[in-house]
């Protein structure tokens, strides 16, 4: 059971690696064209209108690629927000549906005792509520 969970944690890891340095590549890339680009229309508002027209015009396209930057962050930061709970659940369903699991809980309650193992597993509830709860209120944005 942990060895899926460890390999599966291996090719995610290596995955977002590989993913985020192709990232990186594309936007310095895509920095370096946005700047010739930026660089060609200076000169020509410059000759054609003045200093002042062709420095409004570098800012205008600087603005217009930021604008649609935060909008494409919003829409991924949307979309992997959505995929989060999938994932989770299945995660957790895996681990659950392993007979290993389930015979090793079986094992804890055997030796323990149901009446010791209820106090803990309570306690363990409420402490996994409180850091769920306390998580999931800090990735919100708080009230103006």
């Amino acid at each position: 059971m942990f060895a899926r969970l460890i390999d599966g944690l291996k090719n995610q890891t290596s995955n977002a690696l590989r993913l985020t340095s192709l990232a990186a590549i594309l936007a310095i890339a895509l920095f370096i064209t946005i700047a010739f680009l930026c660089a060609a229309a200076f000169i020509l508002v410059l000759q054609n209108y003045g200093a002042v027209e062709a420095c409004l015009t570098g800012a205008g396209i600087f603005l217009i690629v930021a604008l649609i930057t935060a909008g494409l962050y919003a829409f991924l930061k949307n979309r992997a927000r959505e995929r989060e709970p999938e994932a989770t659940k299945s995660a957790l369903h895996t681990a659950l549906a392993d007979p290993l699991v389930v015979a090793t809980g079986i094992q804890v309650v055997r030796a323990i005792g149901l009446k010791r193992l209820i106090p803990l597993v309570a306690v363990g509830g409420l402490a996994l509520g409180l850091l769920a709860s306390r998580n999931h209120s800090s990735d919100e944005a708080p009230a103006e």
